[in-house]
């Protein structure tokens, strides 16, 4: 299939111009491009329009999940009939395997990993191994992480279609091969069940699941599941099943893998003994030999991933395979808000590698532990096609790329101007503040403040709320799902006022914000230079009364610049305006809307396929209950029951509300059969 954009916005201001720059520099294989892109002018429409006329697979990395997930809504919604998918860090929650000579503390590795994430990252890597070009992955920084070998990984895909000379038996096999595992339970994803002819596999990549249906030696039926309901609808005459896990390695690479750690081992241990280092070469033979053990008995062990050199099959110190050797080589790569995501990228290697020296030195893991890393910079960098950096403030890195040469969406299509920059003194700034607030609050418009650390927001938070003001705080220690929580509680009004340190910059969409108030903006440093300023200003710039200011006791050369800067857009969006008799107009979004649904994204609700409709459908509102018996409908509130539970772990409050009104209705009609037996 082919990319095909389907929206009702038509591009205006300067997303024209910056579409054909765009569309021509990569058509004449330019390898670099920044898109300077002010707050509201439509950048994500800018890159949708570009992927539409290029026709390329591409990767958009983004520096943080709770962007990402509002890029994936944002680009599922004009994308609707193509492939784009999620794949950023499935960790609920990471403990790094560490050692701490100094107190001589070992730490294990402890981790929980959210299965619906997992579930979309597979989705992701059989989307760009399923031979369509349609592919649009969003990313996190995670995607230059090691993963498996995507020769590896195409070796376990099952192709199948009806009418296949294929024994049940060797289908089981190949199923198993491609890490399903069997039971005879309720289906899970990544499980397969067998009765008699007929197998059902729970794809690990989606919400239904493939009936299988063989006659003989031969495939008869392939059908789409609902695991809830057990219900087919969809017919296939062919379809793919692809594995239930990204590191898949074949047997023969196993036994060849577990020898070459045995050699590598003997050789570590030797040189321990050497240098007197028994108790370290002792410790390292003991956790070896387990894990090998542990490998020959399951096919993997606790912290296999430090030995994926082995199973990828690679050389000492080259490079591991990520999510980047998934796409073809004509891929597009788009760095959305690249002042940021591009020094993260170049940080993680140097993290990751002291943790691990320590590791190998004293005995716990092999040299081959450091083959398991991200991506350096370099490489991170080889390994790339062509490159759209995005962002309002480009840093010095995308323009030494781009030989100082940007594509400039500085007019938005509303014609919104940049909002005007006022400077006040910082002496009683709060009580200042205070009167701005309420003058805000009774235009029915919201304030955004950022302060210089999470104890003065926390303090302002404490003050205004004793002022009788509705307002919250948001900072590193606020989780992610409950930054975007608080966000949409903003739009919806629920709140006027929102405090922050660093979190209120790039990539907000919050047209109510009408104010935007810098505390201290004098005080010159990461929190305050030029980018920060700008960034943060930029919030109020969806709103036709959008204005900034910024109390100071003296004009910085970083507040000059933001300001010179500020002035300059505001002549050039007037002057196209006026040229082409736009008022501009008040961006008008549902409330709240993407944040819901980024929400929903980070929450990972689960969702199931029922016949033309992706919504969960009630098992108690199902018109075959009317006929079934006591045994059917407790087999039914035991399922939904443990549904419940398992939501109310996960902190999926409304999901489990949802069970639970489904339970509700199963015991009334139970005891409605009880009481009425004919």
């Amino acid at each position: 299939m082919q990319f095909k954009l389907i929206t009702d916005f038509t591009p205006g201001g300067d997303q024209p111009a910056a579409i054909h720059d765009l569309v021509k520099g990569l058509n004449e294989n330019e390898k670099y491009q920044t898109l300077l892109g002010v707050t509201g002018s439509g950048k994500t429409f800018t890159i949708a329009n570009v992927i539409e006329q290029t026709q390329r697979p591409t990767i958009i990395l983004s520096h943080n999940k709770t962007l990402a997930a509002q890029l994936y809504s944002e680009f599922k919604q004009f994308f609707p009939d193509n492939l784009v998918e999620y794949f950023v860090s499935y960790y609920d929650y990471y403990q790094p395997e560490a050692y701490l000579p100094v107190t001589n503390t070992y730490i294990e590795k402890d981790l929980s990993i959210n299965k619906e994430i997992e579930k979309l990252r597979l989705a992701a890597t059989s989307a760009l191994l399923s031979g369509r070009r349609d592919v649009i992955v969003v990313a996190s920084i995670s995607c230059i992480y090691g993963i498996g070998n995507p020769q590896e990984f195409h070796k376990s895909v099952i192709p199948i279609h009806v009418g296949m000379k294929l024994s049940r038996q060797s289908f089981l096999y190949k199923l198993v091969e491609s890490l399903y595992s069997r039971t005879n339970a309720e289906l899970e994803r990544g499980m397969f069940r067998v009765k008699g002819d007929t197998v059902d596999i729970f794809l690990a990549y989606a919400d239904y699941a493939l009936r299988v249906v063989f006659f003989g030696n031969e495939i008869e039926s392939i059908k789409m599941l609902d695991p809830v309901l057990g219900k087919t609808s969809t017919s296939f005459d062919q379809t793919t099943v692809f594995p239930a896990n990204l590191f898949v390695t074949s047997k023969e690479t196993l036994h060849d893998a577990i020898w070459q750690i045995q050699q590598d081992m003997v050789v570590q241990t030797t040189n321990f003994n050497k240098e007197g280092k028994s108790l370290e070469a002792k410790r390292l033979e003991e956790r070896v030999n387990y894990d090998i053990e542990m490998m020959k008995e399951l096919g993997y062990c606790s912290g296999i991933e430090n030995y994926s050199r082995y199973f990828d099959r690679r050389q000492a110190g080259e490079r591991p395979f990520c999510l980047l050797d998934y796409f073809p080589n004509d891929f597009l790569m788009v760095i959305d808000e690249s002042h940021v995501a591009v020094p993260q990228v170049g940080a993680m290697f140097g993290g990751d590698r002291s943790r691990k020296v320590n590791l190998i030195e004293h005995g716990f893991r092999l040299i081959s532990a450091m083959d398991n890393r991200p991506l350096t910079f370099d490489e991170f960098e080889s390994i790339q096609n062509q490159v759209i950096f995005v962002s309002a403030t480009p840093a010095d890195f995308e323009l030494r790329k781009t030989e100082g040469v940007v594509i400039e969406q500085v007019v938005r299509p509303t014609g919104l101007l940049d909002p005007p920059i006022e400077v006040r003194p910082s002496l009683n700034q709060v009580d200042d503040l205070m009167n701005e607030i309420q003058k805000t609050i009774d235009a029915n418009e919201r304030v955004l403040v950022t302060t210089l650390t999470k104890r003065m927001a926390e303090e302002l938070h404490k003050y205004l709320e004793r002022m009788n003001v509705k307002c919250r705080y948001i900072h590193s220690e606020v989780n992610t799902l409950e930054r975007i929580n608080i966000l949409a509680q903003l739009r919806e009004g629920e709140i006027d006022v929102l405090i922050g340190v660093n979190l209120l910059r790039e990539g907000l969409d919050l047209p109510e914000v009408s104010l935007v108030a810098i505390l201290d903006a004098d005080k010159e440093g990461f929190l305050r230079n030029r980018r920060s300023l700008t960034q943060t200003a930029g919030r109020a710039a969806r709103n036709i009364h959008g204005r900034v200011i910024l109390y100071a006791d003296k004009i910085t050369g970083s507040m000059a610049q933001t300001i010179d800067e500020t002035e300059r857009r505001r002549q050039k969006q007037m002057e196209f305006n006026t040229l082409n008799g736009i008022e501009p107009t008040q961006i008008v979004k549902h409330k709240s809307s993407i944040l819901r649904q980024a929400s929903d994204i980070l929450e990972m609700k689960p969702r199931m396929y029922s016949e033309g409709d992706f919504s969960r459908p009630s098992i108690a509102a199902d018109p075959v209950m009317a006929n079934w018996g006591e045994k059917e409908i407790q087999k039914a509130m035991s399922a939904s029951r443990r549904k419940m539970e398992k939501a109310a772990e996960n902190l999926e409050f409304m999901e489990a509300a949802q069970y639970r009104d489904e339970m509700k209705a199963l015991e009334e009609r139970l005891t409605e059969l009880n009481s009425n037996p004919l």
